[in-house]
């Protein structure tokens, strides 16, 4: 019996109990189902009957014995026992609990997806950089925990669009052309310009491919500078990001933005709500009828239009494109774009509790031997992705960036994160996924294959408790995408591993010596696939490799 199953069982004892007039009382929207600390209590425990209590009018413990004397009856349920205040402590039967290894293994990749948020359409924008530089430690955050999030969505059903917003119009870009004009033409870089070796190495770059820009003079020479290193640049940044294993489906220029006539789009759906006024020769978005602290200036006196005014538009683009939710991720110096975002989707006659949500990523510092460190090479004096993946591997910085709330302040040690032992949660997961694949050709080695199951052997406390765990998964998978959390997915496998390694210290696949194989062996060889099934593929919704060999 999965966790699913018994959450129904659940639901048909409510019904039952108020039927028979045992209490009264409406079907509570979710059944929450815990896993006991102490495995005596059962392998799920529900507090269903303390929610129903006061609904009811009865003692939770009164409601309780209701619902148990109708579950005690449920195949695959081994006994009730109500506990405390009013929880059901339930023990599911050995040959019910077991059947879980083999529907894992017969899901296999599949296991762990579900239907949850399915007919969603999800817009996930989890990196907005300039292409004038490399990405930074900043980016590589997002680049890890967006494209998890993206991962755990899909897995929920959502249909899901990652989206890169390329910063490539303003006076940045100018800057950056001036910067790169300088560095082939040996002259200084302007003050506000972009420094650091990489500007040198992308400017001698441009002038091999095209040695006819120095024969260029005035703006059309920076211009080409310009042009040709927003080129190179933005390749680069596609580059690095494929190889850290985060792909973007759609790249979306903010100079499209403007020649495609979505910011003239978008004022005049902003117009036709009702939200924009004239004041002081300047055109304003109305946020404060939306709890903003201001109102906002989108096209400024002088005509110009204001960054606010992109972001508007952008906004309303994606909607207009068909996303039901614009999911936006921003780095720790947006906090002010929270309220402001959602209320660009109010004044745009959305409801920003729904169709907008606003994610803040923390700083992270990384440290070497208790001193915190940069790794920049030629960058100046940022730390960029790819120094970082340089030092410590693709798999140890993704993991470890995912396993951390998005929104607290993050330490990564890379003496930890880079070490080859238990205490590095990544090779502690990684390790555990390796381990059942040796026990698989070990198996193999001596005849042990999955042509027998019998679920009602596997009986030993230990097994129970991985059985348990192990039907926990899909929950995980769909709590981490409905609240944009895939650090729960990390901490899982933790746990899974832990389990799994103490399994492993009392219960034998193969037997020793001159012991023969029995029915016992071959189930738990089922059970040995199923956990390397769940550890495989909870490590691919974090981007993270699982090894058959460490």
């Amino acid at each position: 019996m999965t966790p699913d199953e018994l959450i129904d069982a659940i639901r048909s004892a409510v019904a039952r109990s108020v039927e028979t007039g045992a209490f009264a009382a409406t079907m509570p929207e979710d059944i929450v189902l815990d896993r006991p600390k102490n495995r005596e209590h059962g392998d799920y425990a529900t507090n269903v009957a303390m929610r129903l209590a006061k609904p009811a009018g009865k003692p939770p413990r009164v409601i309780a014995e209701a619902i148990a004397a109708n579950l005690q009856d449920v195949d695959g349920i081994d006994h009730v026992v109500v506990a405390g205040p009013g929880f059901l402590n339930i023990t599911l039967d050995s040959a019910s609990l077991g059947v879980i290894a083999k529907a894992i293994v017969e899901a296999g990749a599949d296991y762990g997806r579900s239907a949850t948020l399915e007919g969603l359409k999800v817009n996930l924008e989890f990196i907005s950089a300039n292409p004038t530089g490399p990405l930074h430690l900043g980016h590589t955050r997002w680049a890890a925990v967006g494209d998890a999030i993206g991962r755990v969505l899909s897995a929920a059903g959502a249909s899901v669009t990652r989206e890169f917003y390329i910063n490539d119009r303003g006076v940045q870009m100018d800057l950056f052309g001036a910067s790169l004009q300088a560095a082939a033409l040996n002259q200084p870089i302007p003050e506000k310009g972009y420094h650091g070796d990489y500007i040198a190495d992308l400017a001698a770059e441009i002038v091999t491919e095209h040695p006819e820009v120095l024969e260029f003079e005035g703006d059309k020479q920076a211009e080409a500078f310009r042009e040709e290193g927003y080129r190179l640049q933005l390749a680069q940044q596609r580059k690095t990001l494929e190889d850290f294993g985060t792909h973007f489906d759609v790249w979306y220029s903010e100079r499209y933005l403007h020649s495609s006539g979505a910011v003239e789009r978008g004022l005049d759906r902003l117009k036709a709500q009702g939200h924009i006024f004239t004041a002081d020769d300047a055109l304003w978005l109305r946020t404060t009828d939306f709890g903003d602290d201001k109102d906002r200036v989108l096209i400024k006196s002088d005509g110009d239009l204001t960054y606010f005014a992109s972001d508007t538009a952008y906004y309303v683009d994606k909607r207009d494109r068909g996303f039901d939710i614009c999911i936006y991720l921003l780095g720790a110096d947006h906090h002010g774009y929270v309220n402001r975002l959602r209320t660009v989707a109010a004044c745009a006659g959305d409801d920003p509790e729904v169709n907008i949500e606003v994610l803040i990523g923390q700083l992270v510092k990384i440290l070497r031997a208790g001193k915190e460190v940069r790794l920049s090479k030629r960058a100046g004096e940022i730390v960029t992705l790819t120094d970082f993946v340089e030092v410590a591997g693709v798999d140890a910085v993704r993991y470890s960036l995912s396993r951390y709330p998005s929104d607290s302040p993050l330490t990564l040690d890379l003496d930890l994160i880079t070490r080859r032992s238990p205490d590095n949660p990544v090779f502690y997961v990684q390790y555990a996924h390796a381990r059942t694949c040796n026990v698989v050709k070990n198996a193999a080695l001596v005849g042990i294959t999955l042509d027998v199951f019998r679920p009602e052997l596997l009986v030993h406390e230990t097994e129970s408790a991985l059985l348990t765990a192990l039907g926990e998964f899909p929950r995980v998978v769909a709590q981490a995408a409905e609240l944009r959390e895939p650090h729960r997915v990390a901490r899982y496998l933790e746990a899974l591993a832990g389990t799994l390694h103490r399994w492993y210290e009392v219960c034998r696949i193969i037997p020793k010596g001159d012991e023969e194989i029995t029915d016992v062996n071959r189930t738990r060889l089922w059970l040995n696939v199923a956990a390397r099934t769940v550890l495989a593929n909870g490590l691919e919704l974090l981007g993270v490799s699982a090894p058959e060999r460490m």
